[in-house]
């Protein structure tokens, strides 16, 4: 508002009109006057009048205040009643010491008022002599002067400061304990709450704990690229990540030994398996490693660690170390040498490969492995660190079937072979096929295969009861020749349904059946009927679409979008692999009807019964009606059975006569 200070003028008007929608004298009044204590009028007498009458005065200074004034307006004990508003925080936490004792007695649990020393300071100004000059003064003598020095004085503003005593309630930090793990920083909320802010790869848990673990017992072997091509940067960069990785995933009692190779012209294996049985020994050892640059010769090196790297002695001399061997390739850098009989070395000596770069490593890093599925290729730098549960999930399903574990399933591929699709094309479909049956446990009880190519004909390649093994499979897949021609979807799914998912071509009754079908989009026209009749018969048609096709007639074959996969290059195929092998192992998992597709053979009827089903077969014999009743057969003989029905069940295929199964016979 401008004008003159008048502090006493001020506390007259308090004491005149009083507190302004104040309550009733039981409820303390408290005053708090913010003057920089240079009154124009005299303070003393109203000060007193407003203690008088029992009002807590606090006092606070600005800007430079004349201290004298405020010692007189403030309560008793001036140290606890006197603040200066230029230690902002200072004067609010003095102000809420007091306050809080004796007056509202609201000191948080856990805190306490304490004194510490502090100053006062005031600007005053101050006069000194500056010197002296030559003046002239009057004489007794008339017109006459007389010469002189004379004291030179100037003013100035000095700055002064009082020693004095402060209060302040101090309170426990709730980050006092450290609460948040693995290099995470903590932020205060408040008195007693506080959240973590985690480093990459630790912010699954409030406190930034290690929520990953190794539980899966596994020989693990780290080989990194110290290369001149990966650079200084890159290989800390790497060593970084391998840090965090096992300070996130190894714990006291996690079951593997971790070993680390380094590689360029040379192999070095500076922390050999199961060196270091703790992880404080084993940061240290990862801590010494030393770029060294020189050629990327990737090849070279994953042999050397094939055949020196896992030279472990187990713990017990009685006992066979036969945990599964994982390496971990982290490179950045295109090999100088060839991989591929490297690689071919490694995995015939039962290693499992795990390949760790940027994005445009992500061709040279499969090929390593093999399958683009053990194959983590990251955008930029940041993006590594946030890779570290998918190298422990992918580390951890070694020994462990993929697919579709134990689930029984009787899949069928049909693919797309013909002029539209192309030689080279086809052969993307081929490899993916192949690599698809890696995921799978193929044998009579477990994941049965079928494959199917097709034109404007289908061929059946190999059936579902042809081949009992994985490497039987592999074999036949590798010796699938192009076809050409036109293009028909409608033929191959009428072919699967007619005489691939069969029971006579080995379809398993009580099992879930799926098509996968490999295509360009072509052909579609007539295959809306056939994918329905499919369907009607509890077969699942999955199709997997690559390039430019009409969405809308696509979906009419498989009835639903979570069946439809849409791809824009052959290329890219690869990369959907685990989520395609996710959706068929989903079908897989879901309940069955026994009675679909119907296993009963020339229009035999499939009847449910309580987790079985029986066939009734007219002119016709056999568990699944497979067998002709001639006319004017010899009488049976008397030893034989009746004609039978048969009853499938969990247990397996059960005969009884015509009479009921429960009924005694004669």
């Amino acid at each position: 508002r401008g004008g003159s200070t008048e502090t006493g003028r001020a506390l007259k008007y308090i004491l005149h009109k009083g507190f302004p929608g104040g309550r009733n004298s039981s409820v303390p009044e408290v005053l708090i006057i913010i003057s920089d204590g240079k009154s124009q009028g005299s303070t003393a007498m109203p000060a007193m009048q407003v203690k008088e009458r029992h009002i807590t005065v606090f006092a606070v200074g600005i800007k430079f205040p004349r201290w004298e004034e405020l010692h007189v307006l403030a309560s008793e004990p001036p140290e606890r009643h006197l603040l200066f508003a230029g230690d902002a925080d200072d004067a609010a936490n003095g102000l809420y010491s007091t306050l809080s004792d004796p007056i509202c007695t609201a000191t948080a649990p856990g805190c306490k008022v304490e004194s510490h020393p502090c100053e006062r300071r005031t600007l005053e100004t101050v006069k000194e002599l500056a010197g002296n000059y030559v003046c002239w003064k009057g004489s007794k003598q008339p017109s006459a002067v007389q010469a002189s020095l004379c004291p030179f004085i100037r003013w100035k503003r000095v700055l002064i400061k009082h020693p004095s005593r402060c209060f302040r309630t101090v309170c426990p930090d709730p980050c006092d304990s450290q609460p948040c793990q693995n290099g995470g920083t903590c932020v205060p909320e408040g008195l007693d709450r506080y959240h973590c802010l985690c480093v990459l790869g630790y912010g699954a848990d409030i406190h930034c704990a290690a929520k990953l673990s190794l539980e899966c017992g596994v020989d693990l072997l780290f080989l990194m690229d110290s290369s001149a091509e990966v650079t200084l940067e890159g290989f800390l960069r790497f060593k970084a990540f391998l840090k965090r990785f096992l300070q996130a995933v190894v714990g006291q009692d996690s079951p593997m030994s971790v070993g680390v190779a380094q590689y360029d012209d040379d192999v070095k294996i500076p922390i050999a398996l199961g060196q270091h049985k703790d992880a404080f020994t084993l940061m240290k050892s990862i801590d010494a490693l030393n770029f060294s640059g020189g050629r990327t010769l990737t090849g070279r090196a994953l042999q050397y660690i094939a055949q020196h790297g896992f030279r472990s002695t187990p713990v017990f001399a009685d006992v066979q170390d036969d945990l599964p061997r994982v390496v971990v390739l982290l490179t950045d850098s295109r090999s100088q040498d060839s991989v591929a009989e490297a690689t071919k070395y490694a995995k015939d000596q039962n290693l499992f490969l795990i390949g760790v770069g940027s994005s445009f490593m992500r061709a040279e890093l499969t090929t390593v492995t093999g399958n683009p599925q053990q194959t983590i290729a990251y955008s930029d730098p940041q993006d590594l660190f946030n890779r570290i549960p998918e190298l422990q999930r992918k580390i951890c399903s070694v020994g462990s079937p993929e697919g579709c574990q134990a689930q029984s399933l009787d899949l069928a591929f049909a693919v797309d072979a013909s002029s539209g699709v192309g030689l080279e094309n086809f052969l993307h479909l081929r490899s993916f096929v192949r690599s698809s049956c890696l995921h799978f446990i193929i044998n009579r009880d477990v994941t049965q295969i079928a494959l199917v190519i097709y034109g404007s004909k289908a061929h059946t390649v190999f059936a579902l009861d042809t081949h009992t093994s994985n490497s039987a499979v592999l074999q036949a897949i590798d010796q699938v020749s192009f076809l050409g021609g036109s293009a028909s979807a409608g033929s191959v799914l009428l072919h699967v349904y007619s005489d691939v998912m069969t029971v006579q071509k080995g379809a398993r009754p009580g099992v879930n059946k799926v098509v996968v079908l490999l295509t360009n989009g072509g052909g579609m026209q007539d295959a809306v009927l056939p994918a329905q009749q499919l369907r009607h018969n509890g077969i699942l048609v999955f199709m997997v679409v690559i390039g430019d096709a009409e969405r809308d007639t696509l979906l009419r074959v498989v009835g639903s979008p979570n069946y439809l996969v849409h791809i824009s290059s052959y290329e890219d195929l690869q990369y959907y692999q685990g989520l395609i092998t996710e959706r068929i192992c989903e079908e897989a998992r879901s309940p069955v009807n026994l009675c679909k597709p119907n296993p009963c053979m020339n229009q035999g009827v499939c009847i449910l019964g309580p987790g079985s089903y029986r066939c009734e077969c007219h002119g016709w014999e056999g568990p699944h009606c497979e067998t002709r009743i001639l006319r004017g057969d010899s009488p049976r003989s008397p030893a034989l059975p009746p004609r039978s029905h048969v009853q499938w069940s969990p247990r397996g295929l059960q005969h009884f006569s015509r009479a009921p199964p429960n009924s005694k016979r004669q």
